[in-house]
């Protein structure tokens, strides 16, 4: 289990509010995350990876056909995990959306570190290899507001978001890499967001790093934004022709 030194667990966040527009027509009936690829939804490739590493407890955010989700998931067991779920009538973008779900994100003092990550994006990455990166961020709150994961720019992303310089992210530098939407925060991190409304992360994201308490690291395994219904296509295939040669 994942762990904290008073025995709480770390828990994990599925963002899963979006409505996918960009997969129209696919997510006029069906919430993306329940888009399937290689015999599973996008968002079980997620719950089992979080399982593996010893995520325990996850906190999944839903607005659009967000009670499917809660129908296909359940309560997490079948999975080996227990799932909360956060429900927005209004989608609160995904700062909006982590502010609106911290009463079931942290401990009651609100000073313990989470896991979010992207409910429609494919990864191969270690979450437990975070684990560490999270008990640091409890010991040492003043240090660092968020550590962000980061690789190689895809196709449809050249530009980049940000640089590494070490292991802190900087908004500007030579060789720039894509967020990839998986992240550890401090709770502190979202103390001004209102949790009824929307609000981006990238903006919280760019005056932390602007401050130099965001730090990062390049994550070079399989990692793909599964964000129109092509790139579905293509994961969905290379997942099937992996079942096949196993």
């Amino acid at each position: 289990m994942a762990t904290v030194s008073n025995n709480m667990p770390f828990k994990a966040m599925i963002l899963a509010a979006g409505r996918g527009e960009r997969m129209r027509p696919l997510t006029d009936t069906k919430p993306k995350p329940l888009l399937q690829v290689g015999g599973k939804s996008l968002i079980e490739y997620q719950l089992i990876r979080l399982a593996n590493a010893g995520f325990t407890e996850i906190v999944i955010n839903h607005s659009h056909f967000g009670e499917m989700i809660e129908a296909v998931l359940g309560n997490g067991d079948r999975y080996g995990v227990k799932i909360e779920y956060s429900h927005e009538p209004l989608v609160l973008e995904t700062a909006g959306g982590i502010a609106n779900a911290m009463p079931l994100l942290t401990n009651k003092s609100q000073d313990q570190p989470f896991l979010v990550v992207n409910a429609d994006v494919y990864s191969e990455m270690d979450y437990a290899a975070l684990l560490s990166v999270l008990s640091q961020m409890q010991l040492s709150p003043e240090e660092n507001l968020a550590h962000l994961i980061l690789v190689d720019n895809p196709e449809h992303h050249p530009q980049g978001d940000f640089s590494l310089n070490g292991k802190k992210v900087q908004l500007e530098g030579g060789n720039k890499l894509t967020f990839s939407g998986v992240g550890a925060y401090q709770s502190r991190f979202f103390r001004n967001v209102l949790p009824n409304k929307p609000l981006k992360l990238a903006p919280l994201l760019r005056s932390a790093i602007n401050d130099q308490k965001i730090s990062g690291e390049h994550f070079q395994g399989v990692w793909i934004d599964v964000g129109t219904p092509a790139r579905l296509d293509c994961l969905d295939d290379m997942l099937t022709s992996k079942k096949v040669s196993e």
